[in-house]
């Protein structure tokens, strides 16, 4: 289990960091949802974007931020950053620079709970904003921080060479339809089968690694860190 026996999902701050637009749905959506249901405060960190000077059309752009805007309403986060950064070009940047855009964010919210992209997915903006986030939670720069999640994203994590040894699961079954319906207003990202970030992918896929439980039920983890300090200490104000 992910939290305490008996206490269900902990009353936590926390900070969902996507690579891209999109990630923070499939691989946390539903946990996200149950969340703020309980009266939770999620801040969405995202790192990449669309711009004109990335090669993007202006329509291309104006319709990512519009699908951005629905997402944040639709999903009920209490506060939105975006980086803005270059998809698909991050190993370009200098991870201290990106670190360092993090960071601010995280000093600013001071999150308790941290969801994560997975180290090993497929790609590489994933696997440098794991790195470069992971950074921005060392306990001597981030004593606040007291449980980090990596998510399980379908098309990335899936796709991976090495196996996603997930160690927590929160049920989402109450949340599944809804999270389906958000990941709607990704309409480029979320496509008819064979596709692979589908409706159809999402209902029904599975892993032989794991229980005969349908994952779409369920979200799946990689618990990272479960920290010893006292919870209140770092209880919001």
């Amino acid at each position: 289990t992910c939290f305490a026996k008996g206490r269900g999902i902990f009353l936590m701050r926390a900070i969902v960091v996507s690579p891209h637009p999109d990630d923070e749905t499939l691989g946390a959506g539903g946990t996200i949802l149950k969340l703020i249901s309980q009266g939770e405060e999620i801040v969405w960190l995202n790192v990449t974007n669309m711009k004109p000077e990335y090669g993007y059309s202006i329509q291309s752009v104006k319709k990512r931020a519009d699908q951005i805007e629905q997402v944040k309403k639709a999903t009920g986060y209490s506060a939105f950053y975006d980086l803005g950064l270059q998809p698909a070009a991050l190993d370009q940047y200098m991870k201290t620079d990106i670190i360092s855009k993090m960071k601010d964010v995280f000093d600013e919210i001071r999150p308790e709970l941290v969801f994560l992209p997975s180290p090993q997915d497929a790609h590489s903006d994933h696997r440098i904003v794991y790195e470069c986030a992971l950074a921005c939670t060392k306990a001597f720069r981030a004593p606040y921080v007291r449980k980090i999640l990596c998510m399980d994203i379908i098309s990335e994590t899936n796709f991976s060479v090495e196996p996603f040894n997930a160690n927590c699961y929160i049920n989402i079954s109450q949340f599944i339809e809804k999270k389906l319906n958000i990941m709607a207003h990704y309409q480029s990202e979320f496509l008819e089968p064979p596709f692979p970030r589908s409706k159809e992918a999402c209902l029904h896929r599975q892993d032989t690694r794991d229980p005969p439980v349908t994952v779409s039920m369920r979200n799946r983890f990689k618990s990272l860190r479960k920290s010893s300090h006292d919870k209140k200490k770092y209880r919001r104000k």
